[in-house]
C-alpha cells in the first residue's frame, strides 16, 4: 500500500509541520537577528547576552528593523532579575499560580540561552530518581555490566555535561527524595556516579530553571536545604486587564496561526469580555469595585482565557461565520468557571443574574451563557 505523500514521519513531525513548534524553532528568524545584532558580552556558551535574551522575551524593535515580539508581558525587571540569575551559579526558581507563563517563560528563557528548550525533567508524583540523575541501558548492563556506554543520561546530566540551561517542570510535584538529588547538582555542581565511581562535572554554562505552583504548598514542600539553591522569581498575574488582554489576543494569534483558523479582527470585544468576566470572578469583586461576588474553586488563570478564547474562535470557523460571537465563548467559560457542579454553579448563577444581565452590551452574552447553562 502506498503511503499518502502527507504522512508523518513515525518519529514525529518537525519544522512547520510540528502542532507545537518548540521556542526555538517558532522564533528561530528572531533569535538569528537578535544574535546578528548584540555586541554585547556573553556568558560562557550561551547564544546571546543578557540583555538580548530580556529583549528576545519582552520585545523590541533592532537597529536594522526587525521586530521582536514579546514572549512575556509583565515588569520587565522580573525578567532582568530571572537572567541575571541564570548568568550567575544559581538556579532559578519561578513561581506563581496556575496560568501565569512559568512554563512559557522557562522555556523561552532556555531558548534564549542555550538554544535548546527539550532538555526538560517534567515533574509528577510518579517522577522517579532516575529522571533527575541517570539511567541504565539493562540490555547492555547484564552484557557488559556497569560502563558509561550502558548508563542513559537524564536531561539534567547532558546539560551538565554540554554548558546547557535544564528545565524541571512542577518541582514540588516531585516526591520530596527525588527532589534532595538535585541538592548536590545545584551546590557542588556534580552528579556522582558512583557504580562506576566516576562523577560528571558541570561545565559552565550549566544552569537550571525550574517551575513551581504556590497553590500546591503541601504536595512535596521544597526542603530549606532545596530552596536555598534556587534564586525566587515570582511571576504575577497580568496587573491591568488592558495587559491581560493583549496577553490572550497574542496567543491566541499564535495558536490559531499553528491550527490553520481564520485571523479573528472583531473578536477583541469577545475577547475583553472573557478577560472581564475572569478577573472579576478570579478578584471577587466588579471592575467598578461596587459589587462584591464569590469567587469558584477554579483559577480561571490567563492560561484558561486563552483556551476559552481559541476554542470559540474554532468554533466561529467551523460551525460559524468566522466571526467570534458570544455564543462561541459562553460553553467554554461555563466549563472554566463551574469546576464544582455543586458550589461552583451557584456562583455562576449569582454572577450571571447579579452582574451579567444587568449590564450594557451584555444582552446576547447574557442569552448565551443562559443556554449553555442548560
Amino acid at each position: 500500500m502506498t503511503v499518502p505523500e502527507t504522512t508523518a514521519a513515525v518519529d514525529g513531525a518537525t519544522g512547520p509541520e510540528a502542532l507545537r513548534p518548540h521556542a526555538e524553532d517558532a522564533f528561530a528568524d528572531e533569535l538569528k537577528a537578535l544574535a546578528a545584532a548584540d555586541d554585547r558580552p556573553r556568558p560562557a556558551r550561551w547564544r546571546l547576552s543578557p540583555w538580548a535574551v530580556a529583549t528576545y522575551l519582552q520585545g523590541g524593535t533592532l537597529p536594522d528593523g526587525t521586530v521582536i515580539t514579546p514572549k512575556y508581558v509583565g515588569p520587565r525587571r522580573l525578567i532582568e532579575v530571572a537572567v541575571t540569575t541564570l548568568a550567575t551559579d544559581r538556579a532559578l526558581l519561578l513561581l506563581g499560580v496556575p496560568g501565569t507563563a512559568k512554563t512559557w517563560v522557562s522555556e523561552h528563557l532556555a531558548a534564549a540561552v542555550s538554544g535548546d528548550s527539550t532538555l526538560l525533567v517534567q515533574g509528577t508524583a510518579g517522577t522517579p530518581e532516575e529522571a533527575v540523575r541517570y539511567g541504565w541501558n539493562y540490555a547492555r548492563l547484564l552484557a557488559q555490566g556497569p560502563s558509561r556506554e550502558a548508563l542513559v543520561p537524564s536531561p539534567l546530566m547532558r546539560a551538565m555535561s554540554e554548558g546547557m540551561t535544564a528545565r524541571v517542570e512542577e518541582l514540588t510535584r516531585i516526591p520530596a527524595d527525588v527532589q534532595d538529588s538535585l541538592i548536590t547538582i545545584l551546590s557542588e555542581k556534580t552528579l556522582p556516579i558512583p557504580e562506576l565511581g566516576q562523577e560528571v562535572q558541570a561545565v559552565r554554562g550549566f544552569n537550571v530553571i525550574a517551575t513551581a505552583n504556590d497553590r500546591d504548598r503541601g504536595v512535596n514542600e521544597l526542603s530549606s536545604a532545596l530552596r536555598r539553591r534556587f534564586n525566587t522569581v515570582v511571576l504575577p498575574l497580568p496587573a491591568t486587564p488592558d495587559a491581560e488582554v493583549d496577553i490572550v489576543s497574542r496567543r491566541v494569534d499564535q495558536i490559531g496561526r499553528s491550527l490553520d483558523l481564520p485571523a479573528a479582527p472583531e473578536g477583541l470585544s469577545e475577547i475583553r469580555r472573557v478577560v472581564t468576566v475572569f478577573r472579576e470572578l478570579r478578584d471577587g469583586v466588579t471592575t467598578d469595585g461596587r459589587t462584591k461576588l464569590k469567587s469558584p474553586s477554579g483559577t480561571l488563570s490567563t492560561a484558561e482565557a486563552i483556551s476559552v478564547v481559541t476554542n470559540g474562535l474554532a468554533l466561529a470557523a467551523h460551525f460559524g461565520d468566522g466571526i467570534l460571537r458570544p455564543a462561541d465563548v459562553a460553553a467554554g467559560i461555563l466549563g472554566a468557571v463551574v469546576r464544582d457542579p455543586a458550589a461552583d454553579r451557584v456562583v455562576w448563577q449569582e454572577y450571571l443574574e447579579t452582574v451579567v444581565r444587568e449590564r450594557d452590551g451584555w444582552k446576547d452574552f447574557y442569552r448565551a451563557c443562559r443556554e449553555a447553562s442548560v
